[in-house]
């Protein structure tokens, strides 16, 4: 069952530029991770420093494989720095019969 997942970030206005680098390496390897089906940005149009990313994953196992390679290999170290709060993730499964 594919699942979508939302991980929602407030960022520093005065970190936007380093953050659309660090963000966009971290997202090279979620991309690359075996199923993921992709990830979209979308970023706040009153707010800049307001970022969604929007993952879809092709199971909940490749979700969950993921989020423990995060949690110890691919730990993400510098992006916290750039973060005015912390992330908040949520995951949806995708109903296609709706």
């Amino acid at each position: 069952m594919t699942i979508s997942a939302i991980l929602d970030l407030r960022l520093k206005k005065e970190s936007l530029d380093t953050a659309r680098e660090v963000v966009g390496r971290i997202l090279t390897e979620t991309r690359a991770f075996e199923g993921c089906e992709g990830v979209d940005v979308l970023i706040d149009d009153d707010d800049e420093g307001h970022w969604l990313c929007v993952e879809k994953w092709a199971s909940s196992e490749a979700d969950a494989a993921y989020r423990a390679w995060r949690a110890g290999p691919g730990a993400i170290k510098d992006l916290g720095p750039l973060l005015a709060g912390a992330p908040g993730l949520t995951k949806y499964v995708v109903d296609s019969a709706i």
